[in-house]
Formats: structure tokens, sequence, C-alpha cells
């Protein structure tokens, strides 16, 4: 799929948060936990969800896909050797299968992970982890597979390698079936790994601390019931709205925001001009996230006067770092982005310049963006990394003239009907073949 953009215009309405994709495919994993049946409310239709649904079905287990919401049964008996492989290497989510399987199987082979193109990324973190409960998680993507080897399972004090997202949540995956208390601490306390945690209460296995770095898990023996989860509302999706209202100058309302994951993004886009209102907090469908709705106006930009950088829970998030590119571009004065986490990201954002942005590559972790400057339309081949690929999308709408992005599969992993949505805020997106 490709989109044909016209930019230029001011665009306004109201659009709705959809539910995350990371939280969803962090509860898809996590199902294989359960004995019994598990029942996952208000999945987003992306393709990233789409492919592990291929592998679950392929390793025996029982989906069912119906008005949004998935029904997960799992066999007695996984079986491995007909895995998607082709379906498992197109996301790296497929890491997250590591902990629950190795709870069914005492030794297995997974598809080596790829997803998104954004430089070599570790394991390490699960690695060392889960090898102090004693899984054993060894091999690497050049050789295309990771051996997973359970030697004995057993709670253990731990110290995380590093905040990782998804190597906590493999950690809470295993510690959850081991019985004992397992504490792990320097874990993070980002919104997909809350929502992990608010599923494993209801599948009875009690966590303290959700929301800090520090959580102890009391793992249980067995969990084998019918179980409902609701993955929250995506940050993420939640931020490419607002940039992109912030980048066009639109004036436009997002609902359904999961504020405690936005609130220094959006404070630190005040202190670049923007102007904003918080709407009052509501509960989420899942009872614990908290929700507000926020209306963007068309602001007049300057450059932050600090330099902006991720950081783990509470700081900015490193999926909404990619967001202040195009903002950038549009404030005045000299931005300065530090993309530490990823090796390979930070080149993707002078894709910018295609579009008549300044956006100087300082090092393979830092970018200058200079503003404002006057977009233009250009045809670019969108990224093979989901968040690039959609600052490029923000930035074609705020380029006058007709643009075209082409292979926009990378956005399709993360949003749902993405330029349908655009099109009810005024915006003329299309997609062609």
């Amino acid at each position: 799929m490709n989109y044909k953009v016209v930019g230029g215009e001011k665009l306004s309405g109201k659009v709705e948060t959809n539910t995350s994709k990371n939280a969803a495919v962090v509860l898809l994993a996590a199902s294989l936990l359960n004995r019994g049946t598990t029942t996952l409310k208000r999945m987003p239709k992306i393709e990233e969800v789409k492919r592990l649904i291929e592998v679950l079905r392929s390793i025996g287990v029982q989906v069912e896909w119906t008005n949004g919401d998935i029904r997960i049964t799992p066999p007695e008996k996984f079986d491995l050797s007909k895995i998607d492989r082709k379906a498992a290497t197109m996301t790296r989510s497929i890491a997250l299968f590591a902990a629950p399987l190795a709870h069914q199987l005492r030794s297995f082979d997974l598809p080596a992970p790829t997803g998104c193109d954004l430089g070599k990324r570790s394991l390490g973190s699960h690695v060392d982890a889960l090898a102090r409960l004693g899984i054993e998680l060894s091999g690497n993507e050049d050789a295309h597979s990771y051996h997973v080897e359970v030697v004995k399972m057993q709670p253990a004090d731990i110290i995380m390698y590093e905040a990782s997202d998804t190597g906590v949540e493999n950690v809470l995956m295993a510690a959850a079936r081991i019985p004992g208390i397992t504490t792990i601490k320097f874990a993070s306390a980002n919104y997909m790994v809350q929502d992990l945690c608010i599923f494993l209460d209801r599948c009875g296995v009690k966590i303290e601390g959700i929301g800090t770095s520090t959580l102890i898990v009391h793992g249980v023996e067995d969990i084998n019931a019918d179980i409902t989860g609701y993955p929250s509302e995506d940050p993420i999706e939640s931020m490419f709205f607002v940039a992109l209202a912030a980048t066009t100058g639109s004036t436009m309302t997002i609902t359904h925001c999961p504020s405690d994951f936005l609130e220094l993004e959006v404070f630190t886009l005040g202190h670049m001009g923007l102007k904003y209102d918080w709407g009052e907090p509501y509960l989420a469908e899942n009872g614990r996230t908290i929700l507000r709705d926020i209306t963007v106006h068309a602001s007049k930009l300057v450059a932050a006067p600090e330099k902006i950088a991720p950081r783990p829970y509470p700081g900015i998030n490193i999926d909404n770092l990619p967001f202040f590119v195009p903002v950038a571009t549009q404030a005045n004065g000299e931005t300065l982005i530090h993309d530490w986490v990823y090796d390979g990201r930070a080149h993707w954002y002078t894709e910018m310049n295609k579009l008549g942005a300044s956006v100087e590559l300082l090092d393979q972790h830092r970018v200058l963006v200079k503003g404002p400057t006057k977009l233009h339309a250009a045809n670019i081949k969108a990224p093979p990394a989901l968040r690039p690929a959609t600052l490029l999308l923000i930035g074609m709408l705020a380029a006058e003239g007709e643009s075209m992005l082409t292979d926009v599969y990378p956005i399709n992993r993360g949003y749902e009907n993405l330029h349908e949505r655009l099109q009810e805020l005024g915006a003329s997106v299309e997609a062609v073949e």
C-alpha cells in the first residue's frame, strides 16, 4: 500500500485514540500462560497483531477474532515444529513468546525477531534476567533463531540490565508461574508493562509496585481460568495526532489520551509555544489507566530551550521522540534531538530533508533541526521503521502539494485505518496500490 498525500491544509475535528499496539502484543503472549480461555477486548486491527495471531495458530492455539475481541484457547500441547517462521520474523514481538512457552516446553527454538530497522538491538536484558529464573536464552539474530532451555525454574531477586520494556515483560511472564516471590529492580514502568501487570493480576498473580521501578511478583503454580484482558489506549498514537496538529498549525481534539504517559511530552511542547487544554480525567476500560481529552490549538512555535531526549517512564517515551522532528521543522530556532537508545534510527530523521526540512545528522544518535522551514511535496519510500515512517506522513501533511509515501506496511504495523481517520480530520490521504 502507498499513501497519496495532498498537504498544506489546516486540519480540524476530533479523533479517538485507539488501544495500544505494544500492550496488545504482550497480552497475546501472556495469554499463553493461561491454560483456560483468554478474551482480549478491543484489540487493534493492525499488522503486528495479525502476524502474532498467525504464529499462535501455527503452534496449535485456537484464535477467534470477533467484533474487535480476540478469544484465545491454548492446546493441550504446543507444537513448534510448524511455527509460521515468516510471520514470526516480521515482528520483534516474537521474543515475548520465550517466557510463556518456557512454562509449557522445556526446550525449544524461536525464529529470530526483526521488526523495525533501528540498528542492532541486544536482548541482553532478557538473557541475564531470565537466566536468574532458570531459563537460558541463547543464540542471536545473525543465527536466525533463539534457543530456550529450562534448567530449573526458581524465584529470584533481579536487577534488570537495562530498563527494557520487553525485557521486564518477559521476566514478569516467567515469574508469574514460578511459585514464590520474585523482585525486579530497575524495571520499566511504561504503559505496556503496567497493562501486563494488570492482566496478570486478573490471572491471580499478585504484583506489588505497579507503576514503579521495583516490582514484587507473587508467582503461582498454575493459571487455568476464563480471563478477560483490556489493552489500554496508546499514548504513542495520541502523540502522533498532537504532533500532527502542532506541525500543521491546526486545532483538533484528541480523545482517550493516557495522560500519565504523555505529560512530559506535552509539557515540552508547551515550552515550544504549543497551546493546549486538557479535559477532565476518566478511567479506561481496564479500570486503572487514567484518560483525558486534549485540545491542541494552532500555535506559533519556538525551538526547545534544551535538548530533547528520551528517558524511562515517566520521562519522554522513546517511541514519542521522533514526533518532535516534524514539530521542530516549524519552530523558530535550532532544536537538538538526542536519540541515544537506538544506533540506527536518527539517520531516518534526515528523510525529512526531502520535504524541504533542515535536519542535520551530527552523529548516529543526534540531529539538529533548524526551523521554521517551508515544506514541499516529495515522493519518498517509507523507512522500514514504524515511527520514522509516521513522522514523514506528518511532514507530507504539512507540505504544500501532492506527495507519495510508498510501501507503508511499517505504518500499518502499528496504526489501524490511519488514512481513513486522517480523512475525517479533513486530510487528503488516499491509500493506493
